[in-house]
């Protein structure tokens, strides 16, 4: 498989180069030359398959022989090794429940998958290779925890001060060792802007092995079907399920079309999204255009601007007419966002984190005025890593598991910084 630049910039380069390369040097980012299509035994292999089998065929095309068949089985094991239900609400409604992995959010399976792959190509370097990412909550947790301890990697992870949870905080901070964590006074579309740019520095670049771990990466991107493939082995051949996912940066909605492209049925997507409504009017629209940030209670998803969006205009051939066929944007408020967390609450016993109850909301909007359509949300993270919000929004106390309780005892460590590039880089040098 070769990848190329969506900016047509650049060379094609194979998944090793794509994946410590993060951005192509002309500033796009890297797309597969082609989406592979799921034959008839792959079809069978889905329904009759284990994970690690569906997994492993779904990503081998993506990959190529750039790592050893075995050693790409062996990632993909230790990739999707925890539990992935898909939980029944009602008749119509089902969760997909992605927060099962280390740090309790759906990122685990891209971080996992992307540190276990550049463990090996590290292997075959001789200089240090340096992690460098942007985080809106849940994306540094899982890079910190995938990364902890790799032979010969350093990771700087950028993360908006005051605007992640105390648990996303701790699980970001609270490593040390390898784990550098930058608190910046700003919002995520600062640390966005501010490793975009470092990435498009050519001096900084001639000088820093540098890649990133961002959803922009496609170590970090593609491997998010797996989840998708796995529920469509759960419902069956037979379903042709509504999706809606909490949509921040589009990575993972991105992630679940290719599986579609690919041969995975679904009636239709919905990207769920908070107060941040840039898609939701541009699908209405045709204007692209960004509003400043806002802050939410579903903060993962406090995304202006997009990254990934791009690469779903790429699969649609830029094709406004034909996206908006598949795809349909909802823009759910505060106040629907915590009154779909009691719903689901009072109606089936269901917690629900923020970012799972927008994408709850955006659902049941769509099934009623399409009363026969079945479907699921995605849960992108475990309601521990809210509490605050939510405890406020149900008056119930959120149990919280060992594993966290131990984490919040741990001490914070970050070095606050201004949202300023120069700083930023000052840092990588003096690593």
């Amino acid at each position: 498989m070769k990848y190329y630049s969506l900016n047509k910039n650049a060379p094609l380069v194979n998944f090793r180069e794509a994946t410590i390369k993060g951005l192509a040097p002309d500033k796009g980012l890297y797309f597969p030359a082609h989406i592979p299509l799921f034959g008839n035994d792959m079809h069978s292999e889905i329904m009759q398959g284990t994970n690690e089998d569906i997994a492993y065929r779904a990503i081998l095309p993506y990959v190529g022989d750039v790592i050893p068949s075995e050693r790409l089985k062996k990632i993909v094991t230790e990739t999707i090794n925890f539990p992935i239900p898909l939980i029944p609400l009602d008749s119509f409604t089902w969760s997909l429940e992605m927060y099962h992995g280390p740090t309790l959010a759906f990122k685990d399976i891209g971080a996992r998958f992307m540190s276990r792959c550049l463990g090996y190509f590290a292997q075959q370097e001789n200089r240090k290779l340096t992690v460098l990412v942007a985080t809106s909550g849940d994306t540094g947790g899982a890079v910190a925890d995938g990364f902890y301890g790799v032979d010969g990697v350093d990771v700087v992870i950028l993360y908006p001060s005051g605007k992640v949870s105390n648990v996303q905080e701790k699980q970001i901070t609270s490593l040390g060792e390898n784990i550098h964590a930058l608190e910046i006074q700003g919002d995520f579309d600062d640390c966005q802007r501010i490793v975009k740019d470092i990435f498009n520095n050519k001096e900084v670049n001639d000088k820093l092995f540098l890649t990133s771990a961002n959803s922009i990466n496609v170590a970090r991107w593609l491997p998010q079907q797996f989840y998708y493939l796995f529920a469509w082995k759960e419902l069956g051949s037979k379903i042709k399920p509504v999706i809606s996912v909490p949509s921040g940066n589009f990575g993972n909605l991105c992630a679940a079309m290719v599986a579609h492209i690919s041969g995975m049925p679904v009636k239709k997507f919905i990207a769920a999204c908070n107060s941040n409504d840039t898609i939701p009017r541009y699908l209405q629209t045709g204007k692209y255009r960004p509003n400043k940030t806002t802050s939410t209670i579903s903060n993962a998803m406090d995304v202006a601007n997009p990254s990934n969006f791009v690469r779903i205009e790429e699969l649609y051939h830029h094709d406004l007419s034909r996206l908006k066929d598949m795809l349909i944007a909802v823009k759910v408020t505060e106040e629907e966002t915590a009154g779909a967390i009691n719903r689901a609450l009072l109606q089936y016993n269901y917690l629900l984190d923020p970012h799972g109850a927008v994408a709850y909301c955006a659902l049941k909007k769509f099934q009623e005025t399409n009363p026969e359509s079945l479907g699921y949300l995605v849960e992108t993270a475990h309601p521990v890593k809210f509490f605050n919000a939510v405890e406020s929004i149900t008056g119930r106390t959120v149990e919280i598991p060992d594993q966290v309780l131990l984490q919040l005892q741990k001490k914070k460590r970050s070095l606050v910084l201004e949202p300023d590039v120069k700083q930023v880089i000052d840092f990588l040098f003096s690593l």
